[in-house]
């Protein structure tokens, strides 16, 4: 088994249901090679540019695999801004130079809502990424393994379309007809998301964070931190456990104050990683989601050989650590399987 299967195997022990506790780590380095093009955002106006970035990058991750022993699996980083499935509905999108496109309401009443139509996949905007990774797989071949657009739950993408100074009130006054434009917005996801899975297969590198999984999808679900339990329930719930019941399991990543819906999160179907940018404690956020792998923005304090005492038990962790170069890397790397193999 090569180095990249190893890892691959990891995430999958990680990920099981009712496996057992263990962390998985990434060490990261300046990614500062000689030859290494200008970083640009993902953007269809400059394509050619987008491109020689993508395929930089996943030669660079393939080299690094071989450099030191954490467990990051070399990707090709088809990433997205947030516009992808809103502007396949019309919305406009802006393209700051130093950051990453997102989209701007296209409507802001239940009429013009209702006059959104499913877009047809092929020739929607949303076809372009399905281009670029077509070159790429026939470029790297079909083991090259791809990481998904973003994937916004389809009620954080209706937020996107519809304007947020009326979108509230309608979820009040008004809800069947946010529900209808979100369930428009799940079909055309699940279209896509249908032909991606067919054209590149079901083993993927989430959309954020960059984690391997097989037959599970991702989402951000930041809109809930903004409504309540009680509209979770209604507007959030059935959707995240429909996707999730089709593609197998989900992973969830949440930025937002939504201490409030860790309940809702924890009783979604087949949930298989929690991101959360907004949380109090280790202690607190591995006892509230037990036998769920977790990557939160936490790591251990002191050298590495102490950390095992600090982690949590019973929790199934991911965590990053930043080396200042090369030689720091293989060195953190070498320090944590250490301690990872005295774990056992």
């Amino acid at each position: 088994m090569n180095a990249v299967e190893i890892r691959k195997e990891r995430w999958r022990r990680l990920m099981k249901p009712g496996s057992p506790p263990g962390f998985l780590y990434i060490v990261r380095e300046p990614m500062q090679e000689d030859g290494m093009p200008p970083v640009v955002r993902p953007s269809s106006l400059d394509r050619k540019a987008w491109m020689a970035h993508i395929r930089w990058q996943y030669d660079y991750l393939r080299r690094r695999a071989e450099w030191w022993d954490d467990d990051l699996v070399p990707y090709i980083n088809m990433i997205t801004g947030t516009e992808i499935f809103a502007e396949a509905f019309g919305s406009p999108v802006h393209r700051p130079e130093n950051d990453m496109p997102f989209a701007l309401p296209c409507v802001s009443t239940p009429a013009q809502a209702a006059k959104l139509k499913v877009p047809e996949l092929s020739t929607s905007t949303a076809a372009r990424v399905f281009d670029m990774a077509d070159e790429l797989r026939r470029e790297y071949g079909p083991d090259a393994i791809l990481r998904l657009a973003d994937l916004q739950s389809p009620m954080d993408v209706t937020s996107l379309i519809w304007d947020k100074n009326t979108l509230y009130g309608a979820m009040l006054e008004t809800p069947e007809a946010v529900k209808e434009l979100s369930g428009k917005v799940k079909r055309f996801m699940i279209a896509f998301l249908d032909e991606w899975f067919r054209r590149y297969g079901t083993s993927v590198i989430a959309h954020w964070p960059e984690y391997y999984m097989e037959k599970c999808i991702s989402f951000s679900v930041d809109e809930v931190g903004a409504v309540s339990p009680a509209m979770f329930d209604e507007f959030f719930a059935d959707e995240l456990n429909e996707l999730s019941d089709r593609y197998g399991g989900i992973g969830v990543h949440c930025c937002a104050h939504a201490r409030h819906q860790w309940a809702k999160f924890r009783a979604l179907r087949g949930l298989r990683l929690m991101n959360l940018g907004k949380w109090s404690t280790i202690e607190e956020v591995t006892g509230f989601f037990p036998g769920i792998a977790q990557w939160h923005n936490w790591v251990p304090d002191g050298p590495v050989e102490t950390w095992g005492a600090q982690l949590p038990p019973q929790a199934k962790l991911v965590f990053e650590v930043v080396a200042s170069d090369r030689a720091q890397a293989a060195d953190l790397a070498g320090r944590l399987q250490r301690l990872r193999d005295r774990a056992g």
